[in-house]
């Protein structure tokens, strides 16, 4: 099996990296495109993949084509791909709003997966949900579940509405964290910590939270009853953020995201 990842960005090279030490993959049999001269150089230094600058000498070789390119770019590779695909090829596209149907028609290949991953993907710690069209084999799926898995944990859900919900929890939501830390950091600053310390007391902050949610079956609820006790300073937090309807705010926050994400897909 040969994988072609065309787009060598920060999510496209982030998936060759990984997949590249999958045991479904034997030596040499991942390769990677890109337009850039620049990029291309310093591809070519990287020993476990073959770097292609020009589509038609990798295209035809590829069994799955992983699409890792900005979706304003897609028009114009799709009419490219289109001239060179075959329809036993399988495309798994990164790309935020471009639907299953669009890619089928502009590229005439059926077998098509829409993903959504987030960026830490970059170590290891992503979460990425993907649905297929129904032309992919159960066989097929999982071999790309597989490779989906090398950057984390991968999600299948049932349908592409789901593929834009999650863009607003989990493609968008490292950024929603960073910007709450971004605002205690602040908080700490204002306090007169360091930077450095305001770093180290938020950061580890919320990866103490998130190992303690993970290692049990507690909601997040049921953390905060255990950190707050009545008349005490977390309570203090809590019913501040309560009283500013910031709960409110962080889901409307969200469905932003969501209906961009179908907005995109629409104007397509």
């Amino acid at each position: 099996m040969k994988v072609l990842v065309i787009g060598a960005g920060n999510m496209g090279l982030t998936y060759a990296e990984a997949m590249s030490k999958s045991k479904l993959l034997k030596k040499r049999n991942l390769m990677i495109l890109d337009s850039s001269p620049e990029k291309i150089l310093s591809l070519k230094k990287i020993l476990h993949f073959d770097v292609f600058e020009n589509l038609e000498d990798c295209l035809p070789k590829a069994d799955l084509i992983f699409i890792a390119v900005k979706p304003y770019h897609s028009e114009e590779l799709f009419a490219k791909i289109k001239a060179l695909a075959n329809p036993g090829q399988i495309v798994i596209s990164i790309m935020a709003g471009v639907t299953i149907g669009t890619m089928q028609e502009s590229m005439g290949i059926p077998k098509v997966v829409r993903a959504m991953p987030n960026l830490p993907a970059q170590i290891g710690k992503g979460v990425t949900s993907y649905t297929a069209s129904k032309e992919v084999s159960r066989i097929e799926l999982l071999t790309i579940e597989n490779l989906l898995d090398t950057t984390g944990k991968s999600i299948h859900v049932s349908s592409e509405k789901f593929i834009d919900a999650s863009t607003g929890i989990s493609g968008s939501g490292p950024a929603y964290v960073f910007y709450f830390m971004q605002s205690m950091m602040e908080a700490a600053l204002k306090m007169g910590f360091s930077a450095n310390d305001s770093k180290v007391l938020v950061s580890k902050t919320f990866e103490g939270a998130v190992d303690l949610f993970n290692q049990s079956d507690l909601s997040p609820n049921s953390w905060m009853d255990r950190v707050a006790s009545k008349g005490g300073t977390t309570r203090a937090a809590l019913d501040s953020m309560d009283d500013n309807n910031v709960k409110e705010l962080i889901k409307e926050a969200a469905y932003s995201a969501f209906n961009r994400a179908v907005e995109l897909g629409e104007e397509k």
